[in-house]
């Protein structure tokens, strides 16, 4: 018997976690000011670059002592720029738990050949035991593991008195989990995540310790152009007011500034976390009715509220080989999109198998809880269909 398809579609179907959702209402017309066919070197694309940095500054509440830089290719463009420019001048603390920390992981370990590098790694669904992060080294950390679905769940765990820089890679934290600032030296994240601009661009937030680190500590390898901050021996300020490496797209700038914008008529950094909190509380009421599915971090605590990871809890599911597990999980992503009801919904390569829903505060409340319906009926059906294989 065929389960009745939900009653109710997302007004928006949009659901990946990168590039994430436009803001509600968003249209071609949002861009009609972006200063075309102008050098981004002329007062008007300075300007406009100096806006989208000062608009970050005043949403995100960074203290004014923090330079802020829009940066080339994307959080990992602004994450290789820091660990290439500032790490060496004392030993490491690697802390992974998600491919994104695993490859951070690797450039330190195998690119830089960082000799004094301690690796703290945890699986999928959970994160490291952060009493052990030794703050004597400077500390690398995702706040968010996009492909996991898990985040720390504050800064407590971070000292004030500390002797190392924390170099926190935030891109799918940014805009919906508080980010404390006084416990963070440098931040990265991507205009394409929680606030759904467009990809290739990069913020890079540097604490006044991080910006000493820069003028007293040289690396021992060569840095090539797009990372250098500082020219003889001085930090490159222009940098710091919209005076980019390389050639920004003045169309992804006015998309970035009008999303600034929209956050702020909302209600600024609190409403975004708030709407990516609803969202998220979508999800867990669906999970709470329904014992097939689960999160993958089982840990409320430090439970993602952006790229929410699920895995099917069925245990006639579970009993399957993995390949025919993965195919019953991709079965029901591809359910849901043949029906045009949701996309990208498939969970991250090299995750386990199951779903990734992105909640940021650009997608709906109610678009999620619709969701939800139809992945119940997609499960319904391939349930249906391993029922009549056996």
């Amino acid at each position: 018997m065929t389960t009745p398809m939900p009653g109710v579609r997302p007004a928006n179907p949009h659901f990946s976690s990168g590039p994430c959702a436009k803001r509600p209402g968003w249209s071609l017309d949002a861009l009609k000011d972006a200063p075309l066919g102008r050098s981004h070197r002329a007062k008007v694309g300075k300007a406009k670059l100096k806006l989208a940095i000062d608009l970050t500054r005043e949403v995100l509440g960074i203290p004014a002592d923090y330079r802020i830089a829009v940066v080339p290719a994307s959080d990992t463009g602004a994450v290789e720029m820091a660990m290439w420019s500032l790490l060496g001048a004392r030993g490491v603390d690697l802390l992974a738990w998600e491919s994104f920390g695993e490859g951070w992981v690797t450039d330190a370990v195998k690119q830089l050949r960082l000799k004094d590098a301690r690796v703290l790694k945890a699986g999928y669904g959970d994160i490291v035991d952060l009493a052990t992060v030794n703050f004597d080294n400077d500390v690398v950390f995702t706040w968010h593991g996009t492909t996991s679905g898990v985040r720390v769940p504050n800064a407590d765990w971070i000292p004030a008195d500390r002797a190392g820089l924390t170099i926190c890679d935030a891109t799918s934290a940014a805009f919906a989990q508080r980010l404390d600032w006084a416990k963070l030296d440098v931040v990265t994240f991507s205009w394409q995540k929680v606030l759904g601009g467009e990809a290739a661009h990069g913020m890079l937030v540097l604490s006044p310790r991080a910006a000493e680190r820069l003028t007293t500590y040289t690396p021992a390898w060569p840095l090539p152009k797009i990372f250098r901050m500082t020219s003889g021996g001085k930090i490159t300020e222009g940098l710091f007011q919209g005076e980019t490496i390389n050639t920004p797209s003045m169309l992804c700038v006015e998309d970035y500034i009008d999303a600034l914008q929209w956050a702020k008529a909302i209600g600024g950094l609190d409403a975004l976390v708030a709407r990516a909190d609803a969202n998220t509380k979508a999800i867990a009421d669906f999970v709470a009715a329904n014992p097939w599915i689960d999160f993958l971090a089982k840990d409320a605590a430090i439970r993602s509220n952006t790229s929410v990871c699920l895995v099917i809890a069925d245990p006639a599911v579970k009993a399957l080989p993995a390949d025919q597990q993965a195919a019953f999980s991709k079965g029901i992503v591809d359910l849901v999109e043949k029906h045009g009801v949701g996309f990208d919904l498939g969970a991250y390569r090299d995750a386990p198998p199951g779903l990734r829903i992105w909640c940021g505060a650009t997608v709906e409340t109610a678009d999620v809880a619709a969701l939800m319906q139809w992945v119940g009926w997609a499960y319904a059906e391939m349930k249906a269909g391993l029922a009549k294989a056996a």
